[in-house]
């Protein structure tokens, strides 16, 4: 049985091979491939020593060992100077989650910052005057995100 170590080298591995590819992909189409969200999940758990969930954990990406607090991980790519009207979507509050991760990464897939949030501070965002339907999409903009969370790594 493999370690969760052995497990992290060997996922890291596949996820170059996947930024190669998405990096590649976009070149050609213009379009970007969809991995971002596995690749921020990845991410900030390398970073940030948090467990990741197999699937099935509605909601809940990860658990940070210790206090076994229930991580629910975002990820975008964006350029570092065009964040402007960018959106943060599909935020689920329907299940159990206690932090919410957005994980920004650059053209090449690469992390440069990652922001966390209290739960109780999304949903207050999230019911604040606005768009009735951006809000059932679970939609938060960027800077809007950013202001409610505190900047837990950042790269140097």
């Amino acid at each position: 049985m493999m370690d969760d170590r052995d497990k992290m080298e060997q996922l890291g591995m596949l996820m170059q091979q996947a930024k190669d590819l998405a990096k590649k992909y976009k070149q050609l189409t213009g379009k970007t491939f969809g991995i971002t969200g596995e690749v921020a999940e990845y991410e900030a758990a390398r970073l940030l020593g948090l467990t990741l969930l197999e699937a099935g954990h509605p909601g809940c990406d990860a658990v940070r060992p210790g206090d076994g607090g229930k991580i629910q991980i975002k990820g975008r790519v964006i350029s570092r100077d065009d964040e402007r009207g960018r959106r943060i979507g599909g935020i689920r509050l329907l299940h159990e989650w206690d932090k919410l991760l957005f994980v920004l990464l650059d053209e090449d897939y690469e992390p440069y910052e990652i922001y966390e949030a209290d739960r109780k501070d999304v949903i207050a965002a999230l019911a604040a005057p606005g768009s009735k339907a951006r809000a059932e999409r679970g939609a938060l903009g960027v800077s809007k995100f950013k202001s409610i969370s505190q900047l837990i790594w950042k790269h140097e």
